[in-house]
């Protein structure tokens, strides 16, 4: 079994991006420690500050965007940062040859309920000199690498390149990523879907029917059974696509008109879209493929459909009537 640093070693991955993936894991790690300890540590609990999307920030929202971005400044390949709890783009190294996006502490709501949280990233290559928030505005096909780690009942990294998707496990007692799966490929069928089941009545009609058709199950059109499966985190949602497969949407809705979606397109809807992608899945608004979305601003928001392919299909059909 490989461990993370063996595996990079061999890899054809250009040597500065190793370096960079080195720093992110190796800050994942203390990441993990931190939410390990919880309230032992006082970590828990909300501060009376708000991020740029208006909302409460989380303890560990802060602390773990300051362990990132503190590591990032200190890595020389790293030109700038995109945060989550960063209004704007921050500069880190003038001759840096990428760009890091991230999103430090994905579900912070489950935080103090003790429940799957994760850290999420996505790598663009830095193409011009001077930089500025149009710098990160390229799209997601430009990604030379992307992934997230699980802090769970084990700490896990999935991670691509280019190259498929590769999954790693946290050995508590070494404190190494260890290679626990090559090739994660996605089923093409699947009987589970992940949707906040609360914004039903906002929904636009093409998911309202989409929805339906899934709880009729064996007696409606679709003529089987779904389960359905919910985390309240995206990367926890994904973590089980990429596991054992299954349709994650978190889709359009009326609820606030001024903000019709959740999820946001630089941090956690592009690099999801990759590694689903690589792992064999489809990733898409309903209306277009996620990684063709050319973005307007870091924080921009999208609709999120991805997962097994023929079950992703499906319900782009619903769309497309």
């Amino acid at each position: 079994m490989q461990t993370f640093t063996q595996y990079v070693a061999g890899s054809n991955i250009d040597t500065s991006l190793k370096q960079l993936l080195h720093t992110l894991v190796n800050t994942s790690k203390e990441i993990s420690k931190a939410v390990s300890h919880g309230a032992l540590a006082g970590v828990l609990g909300e501060t009376e500050q708000q991020n740029v999307q208006g909302e409460t920030q989380k303890k560990l929202d802060i602390i773990t965007n300051d362990m990132l971005k503190n590591a990032l400044d200190n890595d020389l390949t790293v030109k700038g940062i995109a945060s989550e709890e960063e209004d704007y783009v921050v500069a880190a190294n003038e001759n840096g040859q990428y760009l890091v996006c991230f999103d430090p502490l994905d579900g912070s709501s489950n935080i103090d309920i003790n429940s799957l949280v994760g850290t999420i990233f996505s790598v663009l290559p830095a193409t011009e000199d001077e930089l500025t928030e149009a710098s990160f505005l390229q799209k997601g096909c430009n990604q030379v690498a992307a992934g997230y780690v699980l802090y769970g009942p084990s700490t896990m990294l999935a991670l691509t390149t280019g190259n498929g998707v590769q999954m790693f496990t946290l050995h508590p007692e070494t404190n190494e990523f260890m290679l626990t799966e090559a090739q994660v490929a996605i089923p093409v069928d699947t009987k589970e879907f992940a949707i906040n089941m609360s914004n039903q009545r906002f929904w636009q009609p093409a998911m309202q029917t989409y929805i339906n058709d899934l709880i009729k199950g064996d007696t409606g059109v679709r003529q089987k059974n779904f389960n359905m499966r919910w985390i309240a985190a995206m990367v926890g949602d994904v973590h089980r696509v990429l596991s054992r497969g299954g349709i994650f949407t978190y889709p359009a809705d009326t609820k606030n008109p001024k903000k019709p979606f959740k999820l946001r397109l630089m941090y956690e809807a592009n690099p999801m879209a990759l590694l689903v992608e690589q792992s064999g899945g489809l990733a898409s608004t309903g209306y277009e493929n996620i990684l063709d979305i050319q973005p307007q601003e870091i924080h921009q928001r999208v609709a999120v459909i991805l997962g097994s392919s023929n079950e992703v299909e499906t319900c782009l059909n619903y769309h497309a009537l």
